[in-house]
């Protein structure tokens, strides 16, 4: 029960950094915060992804590049240029490193508002720290294992960012549904998207890349969002109020317009 429960537990809180920090924060500028802030983030970001720790900066620069170049010869991560998850994974892992290490010279256009904390990074980010994590969830799992399957979730624990990314990367451009028709693959992989926190609604995000809701339709919760709007509450973040308007008015009415031309059609 305790591996299970800390899986759970471990997938909810690196998936969460995952959403709100590195893509929403680094990669969008969906929300601002102070420097304090963004430290304690990192940090948390740090603990909860473990093994699999991104470097903030240097996923915004790989998702912004996702961004400007969705599906084509570019795009650092595209079903349409690799075989299947495990290699996209891979693909993307290497593309990456290259970024981080400034093997990849990276256009001035997508270094804007990038979070950044060297000092952290050298801490954080080398192998050894990775093998040191490693080492910390084998040992958590050779004591409360209690049957021989659950062994088996360790290999999700430790590759828990790189999972949480192909699930969206490569299952969200191939299957599921489309809210809006764009010049992408983009699709929504979930009707109801209770395992990655508002990731799922995939084709929403590209057409709407800074907003902080992912959800369109009613049944379209995202729970990132309301975990925002909590947060501007209590002054960790700050929302730009009438951007947030503009936006989600934008969402309201190409949605009904989407649906408008369907039924003409």
């Amino acid at each position: 029960m305790a591996v299970l429960i800390f899986f759970a537990v471990h997938w909810y809180l690196s998936l969460f950094c995952q959403t709100f920090f590195l893509h929403r924060y680094a990669a969008h500028n969906a929300f601002r915060m102070s420097r304090g802030w963004e430290k304690f983030f990192y940090v948390l970001t740090w603990l909860t992804q473990g093994s699999s720790y991104m470097s903030a900066r240097t996923y915004a620069l790989l998702h912004r590049l996702h961004h400007a170049y969705t599906d084509t010869e570019d795009d650092p991560h595209s079903p349409k240029y690799s075989s299947n998850a495990i290699t996209l994974m891979n693909d993307t892992r290497k593309r990456y490193a290259d970024i981080f290490n400034g093997k990849i010279v990276v256009e001035e256009k997508f270094l804007k508002n990038l979070p950044d904390w060297p000092a952290f990074e050298k801490f954080a980010h080398p192998w050894f720290m990775r093998v040191i994590w490693i080492g910390i969830y084998t040992a958590f799992y050779y004591y409360f294992v209690t049957a021989p399957w659950q062994w088996l979730l360790l290999p999700f624990t430790i590759m828990i960012g790189p999972i949480h990314g192909g699930i969206i990367n490569w299952f969200a451009h191939k299957y599921g549904s489309v809210n809006f028709e764009m010049n992408n693959t983009s699709k929504n992989l979930f009707y109801i998207d209770v395992l990655m926190l508002g990731e799922a609604y995939h084709n929403n995000h590209h057409k709407f890349p800074s907003s902080i809701n992912f959800g369109v339709k009613k049944n379209e919760i995202d729970p990132i969002y309301f975990a925002i709007l909590l947060f501007n509450k209590l002054g960790i973040i700050r929302l730009n109020k009438v951007e947030r308007k503009v936006i989600e008015h934008e969402k309201s009415t190409v949605y009904l317009n989407e649906r408008r031309m369907r039924k003409i059609s």
